[in-house]
């Protein structure tokens, strides 16, 4: 049994999204649920906010708020992903019929996606300093809960019809914001006022990687449906499978430049380059072209290569 959960943990990835793409095909194929699509897709489209926020929720739960403390060089990150965000934003805001236009719409949710709550994980195993990981983690999921609502309106108006931008705003940050901030807000809630229930959480050691598990077998499925009901060309998912794999590798590599130059180049390199591909997907499906739900689900299999060298190498090593 012990080799089993070993094996599960090992391959989790490759086993959550197989998993998402066979559940959308039997479901898809099986007869009697032709009148359930409706209902099941408004079900998804409250579910997957749920465990994204459950998840990050019961990740800072074991972050204390000592290890928050931000460094200066962080800016140099979170310039990076917002500068190349905005700067894309605009070009489609001036030429909002280019070609390619959904490519870049995917380098753009792969440049400003969080980083993910198991980069601190990766950071430690690889004997960098997961604290400042810890913190970038926070820095940049408040960045993202204001910049996202802040240039989604501009770029599909279509999404949000006949409102005024102070409007879309609004609401589009009342998506985001509980997802990303208000996660940290409860868990330090709980943390000081239910230290029971607070304790109980410390206990589930595999609660977030469960709910990893879930969440992104859910993402890849509904990456799955936007792919098989998309209009786009082959060349198109060509595109954004490209464009991941470049906005992965650039921040990997911008990552560890910055961390290198203020001693810390493993946790700059999580930081930058390791992403809550979970978030990535469900922005881009509620957001923007359903078809760029595809970058986070390539971006996953990119950033987990990535990490599976780095942890080969460190064992090699050591």
């Amino acid at each position: 049994m012990t080799n089993i959960i070993r094996f599960v943990k090992n391959w989790m990835l490759p086993i959550a999204m197989l998993t998402g793409v066979a559940a959308y095909y039997i479901y898809v194929n099986i007869p009697a649920l032709d009148g359930t699509h409706a209902a099941v897709n408004r079900l998804i489209s409250y579910v997957q906010p749920v465990l994204l926020f459950c998840m990050l929720f019961v990740s800072f739960c074991r972050m204390s708020i000592r290890e928050l403390k931000p460094r200066a060089w962080m800016l140099e990150l979170l310039a990076i992903q917002v500068v190349s965000f905005v700067a894309m934003g605009l070009l489609l805001v001036w030429m909002p019929e280019m070609a390619g236009r959904v490519v870049i719409e995917s380098a753009m949710i792969c440049m400003i996606c969080p980083t993910a709550t198991a980069a601190a994980v990766v950071t430690a195993r690889l004997h960098g300093n997961a604290n400042v990981v810890v913190s970038y983690t926070c820095l940049i999921n408040m960045a993202v809960s204001l910049l996202v609502p802040a240039m989604v309106p501009f770029l599909h108006e279509g999404i949000l019809p006949n409102m005024t931008f102070e409007i879309s705003f609004l609401l589009i940050l009342a998506k985001v914001f509980p997802l990303l901030i208000m996660p940290l807000v409860v868990a330090w809630f709980v943390r000081h006022l239910f230290p029971r229930f607070h304790a109980f959480i410390l206990r589930q050691t595999n609660l977030a990687f469960n709910l990893w598990a879930v969440s992104l077998s859910l993402a890849i499925g509904v990456s799955v449906k936007a792919l098989v009901h998309s209009e786009e060309s082959v060349w198109t998912m060509l595109g954004i499978a490209l464009a991941s794999l470049i906005c992965c590798l650039v921040q990997f590599g911008c990552g560890r430049l910055i961390g290198r130059r203020h001693g810390e180049p493993v946790a700059g390199t999580q930081s930058l380059g390791q992403k809550n591909t979970v978030f990535a997907i469900w922005m881009g499906y509620t957001f923007l072209n359903p078809v760029t739900a595809l970058a986070g689900g390539f971006y996953s299999v990119w950033h987990n290569l990535v990490n599976s060298w780095q942890l080969w190498r460190e064992r090699k090593q050591g």
